[in-house]
């Protein structure tokens, strides 16, 4: 197939692009190389998918209506992974407009350009931050989620939902994936194993939020990326035993659906860093901080319709998934 990525760039965008070139697709990656962290990484990744015959890049911006009217027009794509975003929860106190550019703005264009050029179907990123005031584990996708707790959550709350009223109006078969803490080699620099990793080498302090309390679902990259391709292969279709008298928030009549992707278990902070020691062989300074503004406390997916549905079960423990890790990170920057 030909298949759309956008955000190629960004971590779960260049290894699910990977995984499409290696079993014969043609992708095309469309990224806007922005410096919310390092581009020099973000190039990195795209020189391993410029290896491959069947991918070509296209730098381009979201927020260029004009410019991703073209991208569809001419490269009609069959299938879209829609991946790119302003990611962060924090960020958004201190930059709120961006989240609306991307992933609202953004997305709308995506959409149009599926709408207009016949796109087979659309997987698009969402996230367990749209869970926000839920307390109740694990979050299920039949669950309501109307009290986000930052505006990269709100942001991707109205991403569901605009998903869902272009698969009402115009039949576009859409499929939204909220991801659960991924995590693994070639990862973000602003996630907190990244920054753990280089703060204990470098013999630095690390800082511990909500005094080691929180508990995360660290889901490993090789299986969401797993997840992805097994959602993008199964186009989403209508649900005949939906009712708007007890509407289900994960399917509709139109073709649309919502999946969690995690491990279906929580991790503690302090555990994670402890596998994070053994892997690094080093002990961490650690500076307590109350929790921050947007975090949540704990999260855990319910995965059940994704097993149901397209048979996803995560494989990787998280004693593996650190130390693999770890052995990139050593291995990329150099360090001994």
């Amino acid at each position: 197939m030909k298949i759309l990525i956008t955000g190629a760039a960004g971590f779960i965008g260049a290894e699910t692009a990977l995984a499409l070139l290696r079993r014969g697709d043609e992708v095309l990656g469309l990224d806007n190389l922005n410096d919310y962290y390092d581009v020099n990484l973000k190039r990195a990744r795209l020189a391993r998918l410029e290896a491959h015959p069947g991918f070509r890049f296209l730098k381009c911006d979201l927020k260029d209506r004009a410019a991703i009217e073209d991208v569809f027009a001419a490269q009609r794509p069959e299938r879209v992974v829609h991946l790119a975003a302003q990611a962060g929860v924090r960020y958004g106190i201190q930059n709120p407009h961006s989240y609306v550019d991307s992933n609202i703005t953004g997305f709308l264009h995506v959409l149009e350009g599926c709408r207009y050029h016949g796109v087979e179907h659309l997987v698009y990123a969402s996230s367990s931050s749209v869970y926000g005031a839920n307390t109740r584990m694990p979050f299920s996708v039949h669950d309501n989620v109307d009290h986000p707790l930052s505006l990269y959550a709100a942001s991707k709350k109205a991403s569901e939902l605009m998903a869902h009223s272009y698969a009402h109006l115009y039949g576009l078969p859409v499929t939204g994936l909220r991801f659960f803490t991924v995590y693994g080699p070639w990862g973000r620099p602003d996630m907190s194993l990244f920054l753990f990793t280089r703060k204990i080498l470098a013999g630095e302090p690390i800082e511990v939020f909500n005094n080691g309390h929180h508990a995360r679902d660290f889901t490993y990259i090789d299986d969401v990326v797993e997840g992805v391709l097994r959602t993008l292969d199964r186009v989403a279709e209508p649900n005949p035993a939906w009712s708007g008298d007890a509407p289900d928030p994960a399917t509709s009549s139109a073709p649309y659906r919502l999946y969690n992707i995690g491990n279906n278990q929580s991790v503690e902070l302090m555990d994670l860093i402890a596998c994070l020691e053994q892997a690094l062989g080093y002990t961490a300074e650690k500076i307590m901080l109350p929790l921050q503004p947007g975090d949540v406390v704990g999260t855990r997916a319910d995965i059940d319709a994704l097993t149901a549905d397209i048979g996803f079960q995560p494989k990787t423990p998280i004693q593996d998934g650190v130390r693999r890790f770890v052995d990139w990170y050593k291995s990329y920057y150099a360090v001994s």
